[in-house]
């Protein structure tokens, strides 16, 4: 007999057909009530065992984290809180799980706390926190490539490996094939990467971006939706040095198509979600008002986390320029009275979290884009303003959570980009091919930036950035 999912039988009607399902024990009560879970839904099926007609060494293999095979009838609950269940007429073990071992893990029924589960990661996803937090992980990523692909883009693969730094910024982790206990040295006593695997220095990557651009100029719309890498040294509830990027670009397209096209692809994926993963979401939701409760008022959430998502999806993203942003936070309360971390003084301050969550949840109410910041703060591939101390760019921010998406229009101009190269020491020998764009039909052309982790985040209403990723990587962590 083929097994059935949990998340299909709960979903059928009482039936005389025998049916067959496969999952791990979540809990085992009276000898008779097993709550199975097999990850396709948060909620268990409770099969109900007559233990006078079941071997007593079978019963006793019936344990929390257990993988067992149940047969029998799916029957109308005569139990709250389902409405089938089935009448078990055969178990057969696929795998046991020692008691006293499961005490010892994040298995056991008792609350864990988050660091503890970071801790077990192999195992956290058994947990209905992080098997929640998993599937719509999971639904979203889908959403993402089905929102492009209805819409007319490419999906292409970005290298990993490459001898750029999209960024400019420089963190950035080596890839080297090199002894390190004994590298080749040139004549200046560093070390020849001439000799390395690639014949050159070379690095995991930072961004798609520059080379998405080229398919863009080819294939007229195109996105990446892969792995990135941050050698930055931060610590902190929103940084990864391993996360997933997704970045469209799109020829043609100038910063206002580009802040149509974030806004109206946000609005699909949360759209997605509220959609197909309800069960997870209002557990998430529930979770999520127990641990505010410890909270102080003043650190509440106003919304609970699905009136968050439909605030987002209710709302028209309110664009505001810099310089307008600047004037407002300058002359805000928290400003004035120092509340802030990082005060705003003057024009030309690099925005902080606390400075884009004001403006979205205290000042205008609504999801925010910010555009055309100072050229000093941005990177070089953006579009130069006529006031030559502005650049093309923009960033979405969100309550909660601040920045999500960084765009911008990109420079296609080619004595402007070559002299911004230079005026920021980027090698114009490395980026040869990108300046080429601009000498064989170079046209107006867009994209911006997705952090998949921040995305998740946002749905999910999880407060740490390593808990929305299977296997985190930060600063002294590659565990796993």
């Amino acid at each position: 007999m083929q097994p059935k999912e949990i998340i299909e039988l709960l979903r059928s009607e009482p039936s005389l057909h025998p049916v067959s399902i496969s999952g791990w024990v979540r809990s085992f009560r009276s000898n008779r009530f097993i709550a199975l879970n097999d990850g396709s839904t948060i909620k268990n099926l409770q099969c109900v065992v007559d233990f006078e007609n079941f071997e007593e060494d079978i019963l006793a293999k019936v344990t929390v984290g257990a993988a067992i095979q149940v047969e029998g009838h799916l029957v109308e609950s005569q139990g709250q809180g389902q409405t089938v269940e089935i009448q078990v007429s055969k178990i057969t073990i696929l795998g046991e799980a020692d008691p006293e071992e499961v005490k010892l893990t994040i298995l056991s029924p008792k609350r864990h706390t988050l660091e503890k589960l970071r801790e077990q990661a192999h195992l956290r996803v058994r947990t209905n926190t992080f098997g929640a937090v998993m599937r719509l992980r999971s639904k979203l990523a889908f959403a993402v490539h089905e929102y492009f692909q209805k819409n007319g883009f490419n999906y292409m693969h970005t290298p990993i490996i490459t001898g750029s730094d999209a960024e400019g910024a420089g963190e950035m982790f080596r890839v080297s094939g090199l002894d390190p206990k004994n590298p080749p040295l040139d004549e200046n006593g560093a070390i020849n990467y001439k000799e390395d695997f690639f014949g050159k220095e070379t690095n995991l990557t930072v961004s798609g971006q520059l080379e998405a651009e080229t398919y863009a100029m080819g294939l007229g719309k195109v996105y990446t939706f892969g792995p990135t890498f941050r050698a930055e040294n931060s610590n902190t509830s929103r940084h990864l040095a391993e996360f997933w990027m997704i970045e469209p670009e799109v020829a043609f397209n100038d910063l206002n198509d580009n802040m149509d096209l974030a806004e109206d692809f946000i609005k699909y994926v949360l759209q997605y979600a509220l959609d197909n993963c309800q069960d997870d979401l209002e557990f998430l939701e529930n979770r999520l008002l127990q641990e505010e409760k410890s909270k102080p008022q003043s650190e509440r959430s106003e919304m609970n986390l699905r009136d968050k998502l439909s605030f987002v999806l209710d709302n028209n993203f309110k664009r505001v320029s810099y310089t307008e942003a600047i004037d407002i936070l300058k002359n805000s309360k928290p400003n004035k009275k120092k509340k802030f971390k990082y005060l705003i003084e003057e024009w030309g301050a690099d925005l902080q979290s606390e400075h884009e969550r004001f403006l979205v949840e205290k000042h205008f109410k609504c999801p925010v884009i910010l555009f055309d910041y100072p050229a000093k703060i941005k990177a070089f591939y953006m579009r130069l303003n006529e006031d030559e101390k502005t650049v093309r760019a923009m960033d979405v921010l969100f309550p909660g959570i601040g920045e999500i998406v960084g765009g911008s229009q990109r420079e296609e101009r080619y004595d402007v980009l070559k002299s911004k190269m230079k005026a920021m020491d980027i090698s114009e020998e490395e980026l040869s091919w990108y300046l080429d764009l601009r000498k064989f039909g170079t046209c107006v052309h867009s994209g911006f930036g997705l952090g998949f982790e921040r995305l998740v985040l946002f749905v999910t209403g999880m407060g740490n950035i390593r808990d929305v990723i299977p296997y985190p990587r930060t600063p002294g962590n590659a565990d796993f």
